[in-house]
C-alpha cells in the first residue's frame, strides 16, 4: 500500500470533515476509529485516524496522538496532518499546542503551520484573527461553548499560550502572492526563531495557493480546509470514483447531542418543515432514570414510526438551558449522561430496529455513537454539505449489511441539513 498522507484528527466528526475534503480532491480515503489493530483492507491514498482527544487531559491527548503517528509512519505515510476544528476549539492548557509540539518533536521538525481556515464553512483567518461568518470567533457564540469557550479570536495569542515555541504569522498579502512568496515567508520566520506559523486564508484560492508551499513539510496542522490543496502535491486530481460507496438500503434516523447554534436551527427546521416525528431527551430525566431506561423508551417510541420515514431523537438545547443542567449535574457529568444515552439509542436503532442510514450530530456524540455501534473503519463518500460526507461502515450492530452514516460537527451544515441528507445520496 502506498500511503501518501497520514492524518490524525482530534474528534470523529472532524476526521470525516478532513476525509471529505481529501476525497473531493481525488484521494481514496479510509477513516479508522482510534488506532487500528490492522491495516485497512482497501487500497487507499490517505488514512485518517480519528481520536476522541479534543477535550481530554493534554497528556492523554499527546499519548494517543503519538500512538497514531507511530501506526501511520509504520505504514509509510509520506506526510502527517494533524487536524483540529475550524473553530480552533481549545483552552490555554491545550490540546492543540501540546499535541502539535509533541508531533513536531517526534518527527524531528522545527517548523510547521497552523490554520483552521475553511472558507466553505465560513471560517476565515485574516491578520491572524479567526472569523466565523462575518464576526470574530469570540462574538460568534463560541465564547459560550460549554467545554472550550473561545474568548479570543487572535490565533497567534491563542497558540502562543499553548506552546513553548515562538508563534508567527503569514498574512493575507503574502498568501495572495502565491507559493513562492509563502515559502520565502516560511524561511524568514524560521530565521527569526518561529516554530509555528499561523497562516491567513480568506478563500479557497488562498488554500490552493498554500498547498504547494507545504509539499515538503513533514507535519501540517490545520482544520480541514488546507486538505483541498494537498492531493495535487502527490499528482492526484478530483475524480468521482474516489467517493463511490456500496449501497445501504434501510430505515432512516437522526440522533443529535449537539447544542450548537447551527444544530439548534437544524432541529427546529426538521420539526417545522418535515412533519416527521421528533423526540426531545431531557438530561435531568436521564440522570433520574438512567441512560439505558430512557434509551429504551426512545426506541419504543421510534419503532412504529420508522417505516414511514426518518425520525429525530435529540438533546439539543439553548445555552441557558444547558447551563441550568450543568449547574445541577456538573459539566462533565451532564455531557457524559447525554452521550451515553444517545449512543445507546443509536445502537438500538441500528441493531434492533433496522436503521441503515443514520445521521449523528455533534462531535462528542459522534464519538460515543461510533464506539457503541462497533465501527472500526469507514469508507468516505460524497459530501452532503461542506465538511460532512456520507460514509459506509461495517458495524457490529449492523451485522453483514453495512451502514451508511454521516457524522456532523455541531457547527456544520445548512438549516435543512437533516432533511436534505437523505436525498443527497448517490
Amino acid at each position: 500500500m502506498r500511503l501518501l498522507l497520514g492524518c490524525i484528527a482530534d474528534d470523529f466528526t472532524g476526521a470525516t470533515d478532513l476525509a471529505n475534503n481529501l476525497v473531493r480532491a481525488g484521494m481514496r480515503v479510509v477513516q479508522t476509529i482510534g488506532v487500528p489493530a490492522a491495516p485497512p483492507a482497501a487500497e487507499v491514498d490517505a488514512i485518517v485516524v480519528a481520536l476522541k482527544s479534543r477535550t481530554i487531559a493534554p497528556a492523554e491527548a499527546i499519548a494517543q496522538s503519538l500512538a497514531a503517528l507511530k501506526w501511520l509512519r509504520d505504514r509509510g505515510a509520506q506526510q502527517i496532518y494533524f487536524k483540529y476544528c475550524s473553530t480552533f476549539d481549545s483552552t490555554p492548557e491545550g490540546n492543540i499546542g501540546p499535541v502539535t509540539e509533541a508531533l513536531m518533536d517526534a518527527l524531528g521538525t522545527g517548523f510547521t503551520i497552523a490554520t483552521p481556515a475553511f472558507p466553505d464553512n465560513h471560517r476565515t483567518v485574516f491578520k491572524g484573527y479567526l472569523f466565523a461568518g462575518d464576526v470574530l470567533l469570540n462574538e460568534s457564540g463560541m465564547q459560550k461553548h460549554p467545554l472550550t469557550p473561545m474568548t479570543d479570536a487572535n490565533l497567534v495569542r491563542v497558540m502562543q499560550a499553548q506552546t513553548k515555541r515562538k508563534v508567527g504569522l503569514v498574512d493575507y498579502r503574502v498568501v495572495a502572492r502565491g507559493a513562492d512568496a509563502i515559502r520565502e515567508r516560511f524561511e524568514q520566520l524560521r530565521a527569526d526563531g518561529v516554530g509555528v506559523a499561523i497562516v491567513d486564508a480568506v478563500s479557497n484560492e488562498d488554500l490552493v495557493r498554500l498547498g504547494p508551499a507545504l509539499k515538503d513539510m513533514p507535519l501540517v496542522t490545520a482544520g480541514s480546509g488546507v486538505a483541498i490543496g494537498l492531493p495535487a502535491n502527490f499528482g492526484l486530481a478530483p475524480s468521482s470514483t474516489a467517493s463511490a460507496l456500496p449501497p445501504a438500503p434501510g430505515l432512516q434516523a437522526v440522533v443529535s447531542g449537539s447544542c450548537s447554534l447551527a444544530t439548534n436551527r437544524q432541529v427546529k427546521h426538521f420539526i417545522d418543515t418535515s412533519r416527521r416525528p421528533a423526540l426531545a431527551l431531557d438530561p435531568l430525566r436521564i440522570a433520574d432514570q438512567g441512560a439505558e431506561a430512557v434509551a429504551k423508551q426512545a426506541l419504543d417510541w421510534a419503532r412504529p414510526l420508522l417505516k414511514d420515514g426518518p425520525v429525530l431523537v435529540y438533546s439539543t438545547a439553548e445555552s441557558d438551558a444547558v447551563k441550568a443542567v450543568q449547574g445541577r449535574l456538573g459539566v462533565d457529568e451532564a455531557g457524559s449522561l447525554v452521550e451515553h444515552c444517545v449512543a445507546a439509542i443509536a445502537r438500538g436503532l441500528v441493531a434492533d430496529l433496522g436503521v441503515r442510514q443514520l445521521v449523528v450530530a455533534g462531535g462528542e456524540t459522534s464519538g460515543a455513537c461510533v464506539q457503541a455501534l462497533g465501527i472500526a473503519q469507514m469508507q468516505i463518500g460524497a459530501q452532503i454539505d461542506p465538511g460532512v460526507p456520507w460514509c459506509h461502515a461495517k458495524a457490529a450492530a449492523a451485522g453483514d449489511a453495512g451502514l451508511r452514516i454521516a457524522l456532523k460537527s455541531g457547527n456544520f451544515g445548512t438549516d435543512d441539513f437533516f432533511t436534505k441528507a437523505f436525498t443527497a445520496q448517490d
